[in-house]
This record gives C-alpha cells, structure tokens and sequence, in this order.
C-alpha cells in the first residue's frame, strides 16, 4: 500500500477538524426560566410568564396540577392556571433545542404555593346538594319561611315574617333584621328565618355555608341544623347542632355548639373561636359530621376548633345518626342575643350568605 505523506494527511485532516470546532461554537444555546405571579383579586389562580433566553424550538408546560401545555411554538403565550385547593405545586417549564430530541431539552423548576382553598370551588363529585343563591328569588324546593313571634323559648323580641325580611342580591341570600320601634319589646323588630325542613335533610357529611356576620349590640344570627324528628320526640331529643352562633355583643367572636338529652340549653358541648373582621368579610363555617365524631372549623377544615365524639354513645348524647334540616336566621334580643341589651342605632342589620353546600360523607 502506497503511503500517504503526513503533510497530506495533515491536509486532509484540518478541514474536519475546523468543521468540528465551527460545529461546536456555532450550536445554539439557551437557558430556561420563568415567572409567575398570583391574581390580586383571588391568589388561586397564577400567571406564568415564560423568561427563556437563547434559541430554542418549543416549550412545554406542566403546571403541577394534572394542566400541561403540550410541546408548543408559542414561546410568549402568558398561562392563568387555577389551583383551588390548598397546597404546593412543582411547575416544570421545558425547552426543546435545534435537535427536536429529548436529549436536547433543558428544564426548570419551581414550587408554588397555595395557601387556601378557594372557597368557591366546588368538587362535583362530592357535591350531594347546594344552593348558591344564584337565581333572582329564594327557592323554595330548599327552604320555608318559618314564621312566629315568640322566638322558641329564647325571649326573643323579632317577629318572622313570611318573605319580607330576606331577598336574594347578586348571588347572595340578604337576610334583614329591621326596627319598628323603640320599645325593645316583642315586636319592636321583625326578620327571617328559612328552614329546609321536609326538603333538604341530611346524615353524615361536610357542611359549610359562606357568611358576612350583621353588627352591633342585640343582634344574634345564627347557621344551624335541628333533627328531622323534631316534631315526633321533641327538642333536645332531636338533637341541634349550631355550625355557627354570634352574638353582637360580643365582637369577632362565634360559638359552636351541640344540644342533646345529655347536655341542652347552657350546654357544657360548646366551643368559641375568634374571628377577625367577621362582620366585614365572608368566612366560609363548616362542620365535618361522621358517624363518630363532629367538628367544627373557619375557612380550614384541616384545623378544627372543636370536636364532639362521645366514646360510648347513646340516645342521650348521640342523636346524631339521623336526617337533620338547615336553619339560617337573625334574631334581635333573647336570653343571649339581648343579654347586654339593643342598640337600636345599629339597624338595620343583615346577614349574607353567599352559598350552603353540603358534601357527601368520606
């Protein structure tokens, strides 16, 4: 075999060799990152903002809640991504170099953090029964007027009306304590209360109804359930169970409690919790009733309040296993509401309740 000089070969060689390093500098390069930012007016929803420098050929997207984007050509294409639950995300941003392979691809991470539920969110599939409020009247496939002026044992100085005190506004249910007079006797202010009685009963489950407390001292509202079978055994028998109790005089403080045989009326079953601004904002008040236990929470349903769970349970303290209905009402005066008495310049007052939701039993 005839030998090739080495100065040919060195020849021959130099262009590859140029050829690999031009190939070496003039690859493209590129760096991923990203931002985001949460929505001023509800945090569960983020803005990602895609801040990749460099030359590459898509992005992808995976937003750490089940949301990807897909490869896409859409490098600028601004993502609002709606995370309702509580909790923290791993955000992956991908880019895909000049190759289109998958060992040419650069990622970046980020955790974002959700710090609550929102509270209009609404899973379907654990939905048993709901009212948003959303139509122009109250609906009375869920709710009666109840109306009386004795006030059920409580000295209670309103008289219920049949409709006059409560009207729905905005997807909201307005319930209005009004003054008459200035007498502060029975019938110096009227109000309402709804009760789902023979239309909406339920056994086990979470409840919650989302509120804005009404003001002022006198003032006495109320998120509550009574058992179905009121009318055949009679109260305490039957069993109460106050979500949510406030008493005006008290301020940014609300009351959970339970009534049975066992304990009734100034009932030793009985928690309060402190509740800034409560008369100003909506908190959403919810109980987690299982056939075991029932406990109480604000906006948190991981962080209970009070739990009532009688080890050894009977009829007298464990009424609990039955269909109970939902009460909503404002009361003015009574043995607690009036107990350092009314201001009647605080009137009128109301009550607004943005939805009641009920959802089944896990």
């Amino acid at each position: 075999m005839k030998q090739i000089p080495a100065t040919m070969l060195l020849t021959l060689l130099m262009p590859l060799t140029l050829l690999a390093c031009s190939s070496k500098e003039d690859a493209p390069s590129y760096e991923p990152d990203f931002s985001y930012e949460k929505d001023t007016d509800n945090a569960n929803y983020v803005v990602f903002t895609n801040q990749s420098q460099g030359d590459y050929l898509y992005v992808e997207w995976d937003f750490g809640n089940g949301a990807t984007s897909g490869k896409s050509t859409d490098k600028d294409k601004v993502h609002t991504i709606y995370y309702p639950l509580k909790g923290s995300y791993e955000v992956e941003l991908r880019l895909w170099g000049s190759k289109n392979t998958s060992s040419d691809t650069k990622t970046v991470r980020q955790t974002v953090v959700i710090d609550a539920d929102d509270p209009d969110y609404v899973n379907p599939e654990d939905l048993l029964w709901s009212d948003e409020f959303n139509g122009s009247t109250i609906n009375f496939a869920n709710w009666t007027f109840e109306t009386g002026d004795h006030g059920w044992g409580n000295q209670e100085l309103q008289n219920y009306t049949n409709g006059d005190n409560a009207h729905i506004e905005e997807g909201k249910l307005i319930i209005t304590a009004q003054k008459v007079n200035d007498d502060k006797t029975q019938g110096s202010y009227t109000s309402s209360r709804i009760i789902s009685k023979g239309k909406q009963a339920f056994t086990y489950g979470r409840i919650e109804v989302r509120a804005k407390l009404p003001h002022g001292t006198g003032v006495w509202p109320a998120i509550w359930l009574l058992g179905a079978n009121f009318d055949q055994v009679g109260w305490p028998a039957c069993g109460e169970i106050d979500m949510m109790e406030y008493v005006g005089f008290e301020p940014n403080v609300i009351h959970s409690s339970l009534h049975n045989n066992a304990s009734y009326g100034a009932t030793v079953n009985t928690a309060s919790l402190v509740v800034d601004n409560c008369e100003e904002d909506f908190n959403v008040y919810g109980m987690l009733w299982t056939e075991n236990s029932i406990s109480f929470y604000v906006n948190d349903r991981a962080n209970p309040f009070y739990t009532y769970a009688p080890e050894s349970k009977n009829a007298d303290n464990w009424p609990f296993n039955k269909p109970h209905f939902i009460i909503l009402n404002v009361a003015v005066g009574g043995t607690w509401g009036g107990a350092q008495g009314i201001d009647n310049s605080i009137f009128p007052q109301t009550m607004e309740i943005d939805y009641v939701r009920v959802f089944k039993h896990k």
